[in-house]
């Protein structure tokens, strides 16, 4: 079992940054997908970012793209997400997760095995 636990969420103006991370325990995260989403208050979770095991193949979703940034420390077992140029639509909670499956479906958060509790992030205007 893997056990994830986000932190560096918060408040923030937008335009702000914030670095969340993604620390795991009990096994390696190098041998896992991990990707962050987000649920924001009466929607669905959504995909944010995800990354290869290795580390050299990274997906975003449309939202993302250009303002952040997913990459992993796997010598300290941790993933991160760097978000630039927030803005209040990103307001969510969000959520890593690993994934010991395939990568082409690192979109899907059904296709994860593990998930941490989550981190507010709040972006006011």
């Amino acid at each position: 079992q893997v056990q994830l636990v986000e932190s560096g969420g918060g408040l923030v103006q937008a335009g702000g940054s914030l670095r969340l991370s993604c620390a795991a325990s009990g096994r390696t995260l190098s041998t896992y997908i991990v990707g962050w989403f987000r649920q924001a208050p009466g929607k669905e979770r959504a995909f944010v970012a995800a990354i290869h095991r290795s580390g050299a193949s990274t997906l975003y979703a449309d939202s993302a793209k250009g303002r952040f940034t997913i990459s992993r420390d796997n010598a300290k077992n941790t993933v991160y997400l760097r978000m630039n140029s927030l803005k209040p639509e990103d307001t969510a909670v969000y959520y890593c997760a690993a994934d010991r499956g395939a990568w082409n479906t690192a979109l899907d958060p059904a296709g994860y095995d593990y998930w941490g509790q989550g981190t507010q992030v709040t972006v006011s205007s």
